[in-house]
C-alpha cells in the first residue's frame, strides 16, 4: 500500500482549531472514500500537523486523490481545515520495518 506522510505547518494560533477541524471532517471523509490512516500528531513546538494516508484500491493514487478533492463532502466542509494550513509538505515512504496494518 502506497503511503505518504504529510506535513502541515499551521497558521499561528489555530493548531488546535485545525486539528479539530481535521478530526471531525477530513478523517471520516477519507475513510469513507477508502483511504487509511494510520496516524496523526501535533507538534506543538514548531505548530504542525503530521499524517500518514494510505491507499490500496483498484484505483490510482492520483484518481483517488481527485475523486476525494472534488466530492460534494470534501467541497462543503465546514469549517474547512486548509484554511489554517500556511505550508504542506506531501512525500511517499517507504518502510523499514513491517507496518502493522
Amino acid at each position: 500500500m502506497p503511503i505518504q506522510i504529510r506535513i502541515y505547518t499551521i497558521n499561528r494560533g489555530k493548531l488546535q482549531a485545525f486539528a479539530e477541524a481535521w478530526l471531525q471532517g477530513v478523517y471520516p471523509l477519507r475513510l469513507k472514500h477508502g483511504f487509511a490512516i494510520p496516524g496523526a500528531w501535533t507538534i506543538e513546538e514548531t505548530n504542525q500537523f503530521v499524517w500518514l494516508i494510505g491507499y490500496d484500491g483498484p484505483e490510482t493514487w492520483e484518481a483517488k486523490e481527485e475523486a476525494y478533492y472534488h466530492s460534494p463532502e470534501r467541497m462543503a466542509l465546514d469549517p474547512d481545515p486548509a484554511q489554517y494550513i500556511a505550508r504542506a509538505e506531501h512525500s511517499f515512504v517507504q518502510p523499514v520495518v513491517p507496518i502493522p496494518y
